[in-house]
């Protein structure tokens, strides 16, 4: 359902939170962009996230736009209402942080930019595979110092590997292309089976099988009720030991106090993320000079076999481009809305 918004056609109040520079060059021009039917911008920039306080900043305020970390909860849904707000405008595919039904209540409608560039994030997913078995990360460190020796820098052949795939959407698709260029096994699970899936030479499994015998797990699922914790210790109970689990999608995925057994028990082989549970609180922003308070995050730095990314697997300039092309269309034209259900 399409929503015509109050002054649609000639100017919209923005507000733009969890704002980076490097996203500001690139949504800016579009923004001072002429646009038909007369349609101007006026766009407040603000580096501190959306939430139940900082929501109060949006008085007269048509259309907010906001990331993967902002809290868009029903709290801060209804001070948008009040403010005057109808539409939420996510510059990502992911919203498990918007209370959608909430929004739907007060009448604010939510888009999102459901595809942008999955080989952005699949090629993420592969450097963290290759980094992880090849440990090019510790090489590099180490003949900067003068250290060619080999021993602890061991990996193994990709080609022949069994690699699970959860959740083969845009991304889930995108990585399995290049993992039949390595020659890997592809074992995938989706509750909706897609038939070009099948025709690339990948297999749809149940969750169990996939555990038992893939070499490599790799999630590509959105977070919701029934992918919260996906990864508990049930789940990895059912790995081989030595599994190689890699997370580039959501943080909520996956039970961290059960990796961290996992780890300590050797069930995890090696541990590649790009997102955090709780990532709001250190994600996007430097904290080389603090003492960082999440125990739980510092505690998986510690591990050798544990590679962890700051949420960049989205982050090249294409998908940027194209992440903002399409978040200003959909606050034009009111596209790409999320459903209730």
């Amino acid at each position: 359902m399409r929503t015509t918004l109050p002054n649609s056609n000639t100017h919209f109040n923005v507000a733009f939170f969890s704002t980076r520079m490097y996203e500001r060059r690139v949504f800016a021009p579009l923004f001072q962009k002429k646009h038909g039917c007369g349609v101007t911008f006026n766009v407040n920039y603000y580096e501190h996230a959306l939430n139940n306080d900082t929501a109060q900043l949006c008085h007269d305020i048509d259309v907010v736009v906001v990331f993967v970390n902002d809290d868009v909860s029903a709290s801060t849904v209804k001070v948008l209402h009040e403010c005057g707000v109808k539409h939420i405008a996510l510059r990502c595919a992911g919203f498990n942080n918007v209370d959608v039904e909430q929004a739907h209540e007060c009448g604010i409608s939510v888009s999102r930019v459901p595809a942008y560039s999955p080989e952005t994030v699949a090629e993420h997913t592969l450097a963290l595979i290759l980094t992880l078995n090849r440990k090019t990360h510790k090489a590099y460190n180490r003949v900067r110092e003068g250290n060619f020796a080999l021993d602890g820098l061991l990996g193994f052949t990709l080609h022949d590997k069994t690699v699970g795939v959860i959740g083969t959407g845009r991304i889930g698709k995108a990585v399995i292309r290049i993992l039949n260029g390595f020659g890997c096994k592809i074992l995938c699970y989706d509750p909706f089976h897609d038939d070009d899936i099948v025709n690339m030479g990948a297999h749809y499994v149940s969750l169990e099988e996939l555990f038992n015998n893939s070499n490599i797990v790799t999630l590509h699922c959105p977070l919701n009720n029934d992918s919260h914790h996906i990864i508990n210790p049930a789940s990895l109970s059912l790995m081989r030991d030595g599994v190689m689990l890699i997370n580039t999608s959501r943080g909520g995925l996956i039970d961290d106090n059960a990796i961290i057994k996992g780890l300590k028990s050797g069930k995890i082989g090696h541990l590649g993320l790009d997102v955090y549970e709780r990532e709001s609180e250190l994600f996007f922003a430097d904290h080389s000079g603090d003492i960082i308070q999440d125990d739980i995050f510092q505690r998986l730095t510690t591990f050798p076999n544990v590679l962890i990314t700051g949420h960049q697997g989205f982050f090249t300039q294409e998908a940027l481009n194209e992440i903002a092309t399409v978040t200003v269309g959909n606050i034009i034209n009111n596209d790409n809305l999320v459903p209730l259900t």
